[in-house]
């Protein structure tokens, strides 16, 4: 029954959220693009600080040892965005690029390193517009799909209210993540089905990592409170250097109260889902 819930859950998180970062992309909703981005950080830290960190210390281990998965977690995820970085600026080091055209690329690709938001985004003119670069959107797409149904199917296995609220954070944030997957893709020449098909199998790859994560936290269930440390670490990497940097900007007031609201929101959301599906389950 537990893995059906997970299998559903990962599907509903990975391919969900696709479509609905297409609809943002299309621009019927584009103007709350913003909005999203506030709302997907509150639920994102919600998660990590208000079920998942006490989940894990709830097991009974040392909070030191725990406290040091946390920064190991955090360190690891730093480290895969400064390669990453290095990576795409090695690669296109000899691009051409005419006048003071804008070259920004900020695409991460390994489970939660991956960029979130609109900073996946490919601003940039090649002499050759060639599928490279498309194809290795969607290669990090897809690790990082897989990291996100290994800590989903983790969750779970804890505790169904606690996989709940995650899938709901993951759905959350990939939404800003893939809609900056499709614009890459449009970008680099493609349709917009082609562009959707690609990401959705990128996205379903979420419950191939579920069903992974099923197995491994099931026959290694003593490690379950540092998977609950890592999936913590990855969100709260998330949230602080992904999403929340893209909100610092200078905003009314009336701007910035809308942007915390949305941001309370999140949070709030994250709470609600959590005491329904606790209602349910007694």
């Amino acid at each position: 029954m537990t893995f059906a819930i997970i299998l559903a859950a990962t599907l509903i998180a990975g391919i969900g959220s696709v479509w609905l970062a297409a609809a943002l992309s299309l621009g019927v909703l584009a103007r709350y693009t913003q909005h999203l981005l506030s709302l997907a950080a509150g639920a994102l830290l919600a998660t990590a600080f208000m079920h998942l960190l006490p989940e894990a210390f709830e097991s009974g281990i040392e909070p030191k040892r725990l406290f040091a998965v946390l920064l190991i977690g955090l360190v690891f995820f730093f480290l895969l965005d400064k390669a990453e970085l290095w990576h795409h600026g090695h690669e296109h080091a000899h691009t051409p690029i005419a006048g003071d055209a804008l070259h920004r690329h900020v695409c991460r690709g390994a489970q939660h390193s991956a960029a979130h938001g609109m900073a996946a985004t490919h601003l940039h003119e090649t002499s050759d517009g060639g599928s490279s670069g498309s194809w290795a959107v969607l290669a990090g797409d897809s690790v990082h799909c897989f990291g996100d149904g290994v800590l989903i199917a983790s969750a779970f296995v804890a505790d169904l209210r606690l996989g709940a609220v995650t899938a709901l954070a993951v759905l959350a944030h990939e939404v800003p993540h893939h809609m900056g997957d499709l614009v890459v893709l449009r970008q680099r020449g493609g349709v917009r089905s082609g562009a959707l098909l690609k990401v959705s199998l990128a996205g379903a790859i979420t419950a191939v990592g579920g069903t992974v994560g099923y197995f491994l936290v099931d026959r290694l269930g003593s490690g379950l409170p540092y998977f609950l440390m890592i999936a913590s670490s990855s969100f709260v990497y998330v949230a602080l250097a992904d999403l929340i940097p893209q909100l610092q900007q200078r905003l009314s007031a009336a701007q910035t109260a809308v942007q915390v609201g949305w941001l309370l929101v999140g949070i709030a959301l994250v709470t609600g889902v959590s005491s329904a599906v606790h209602q349910q389950m007694h």
